[in-house]
């Protein structure tokens, strides 16, 4: 390929869907809008959160950590997505591609345990209702937050710098459209089945693992909800529940399949739209799940908008 000339030695050339000149003009369309919908919707959730007296709860606590984390998650990779779709040049240095591995790596790590503790959060405020404010304690809240945040980023640097210090032999050209690990390793020039092994024993703690947790915090919120004889309540309980079970399955599925077998993903067209769909729509939805379904955050903006009018 001719772009492999024109980069210098340590850049590296993210292939992503330049096979499809058409199909990038689309792309860079959808992803642009995708990301300044993003920025919006999450910025937007972060702001009512923090400046409605009513919604400073556990729930819109952690919810502003996701909205957080998702602002920072896609601008990790979208900008220099949107700079590779509207151009010949494919390039990223190889600091920047190390920058970008550790980031997207270690907030999408985050992203998995801070999912699971929003479902122990549903768990405690629907199985244990009457117990809810002692046990989800403001101090708590930040302890969970905080071992989160903590555990992305002990997964990307253990995970990332394995990666990155694999012998690549002058290979440089990753079938991919950002630097991510299953990508990274199929450069190495050495046998990588020990690293296959220690991604799929990582897929298993942060991907398996969660979802296996979520399952049960669900399943538990599932036979509370069935003894539920007040209908305002059933509804209140699905509702809050609803939202979160949508981001979920949007997040941890398309996610799952691409970490679950990199080999069948990786490489095709299917697993760069899965990449893509985790990477940049699902951020980009996640505000509007939480607010179409969510009356108590519809509420704080109508709130919020009629205090703008009369000040």
């Amino acid at each position: 390929m001719e772009q492999d000339n024109e980069t210098s030695g340590g850049d590296f050339i993210l292939l992503g869907f330049s096979d499809q000149p058409q199909l990038e003009v689309i792309l860079f369309v959808v992803v642009l809008i995708s990301y300044l919908l993003t920025l919006v919707g999450n910025t937007a959730i972060i702001l009512v959160s923090r400046l409605d007296s009513k919604l400073h709860t556990p729930m819109y606590f952690f919810l502003t950590n996701l909205s957080f984390l998702d602002l920072c998650f896609t601008t990790s990779t979208v900008p220099q997505l949107l700079w590779n779709l509207k151009g010949p040049a494919k390039t990223i240095t190889s600091t920047g591609c190390a920058i970008q591995l550790y980031v997207s790596l270690s907030l999408g790590s985050t992203e998995c345990v801070l999912l699971t503790i929003m479902a122990f959060d549903r768990y405690v405020a629907v199985c244990r209702p009457l117990n809810y404010t002692t046990i989800m304690h403001p101090s708590f809240c930040k302890a969970l937050a905080g071992m989160a945040w903590l555990s992305g980023v002990g997964n990307t640097l253990i995970q990332g710098t394995i990666t990155l210090r694999l012998p690549r032999c002058g290979h440089h050209q990753l079938h991919h459209f950002l630097c991510e690990v299953p990508a990274m390793i199929k450069l190495a020039c050495v046998d990588i089945r020990a690293n296959e092994v220690q991604l799929f024993v990582a897929t298993l703690v942060l991907l398996l693992l969660p979802v296996s947790l979520i399952l049960v915090s669900y399943g538990f919120i599932a036979q509370a909800v069935i003894k539920i004889k007040s209908v305002q309540a059933w509804h209140k309980a699905l509702g809050t529940c609803g939202s979160h079970l949508v981001v979920v399955s949007l997040f941890f599925g398309t996610s799952s399949a691409i970490y679950i077998q990199p080999k069948r993903s990786y490489g095709h067209i299917q697993g760069k739209f899965l990449t893509l769909f985790y990477t940049v729509v699902t951020p980009t939805l996640n505000p509007l799940i939480y607010t179409l379904r969510n009356k108590d955050v519809k509420g704080a903006l109508k709130r919020l908008l009629r205090r703008e009018q009369i000040s």
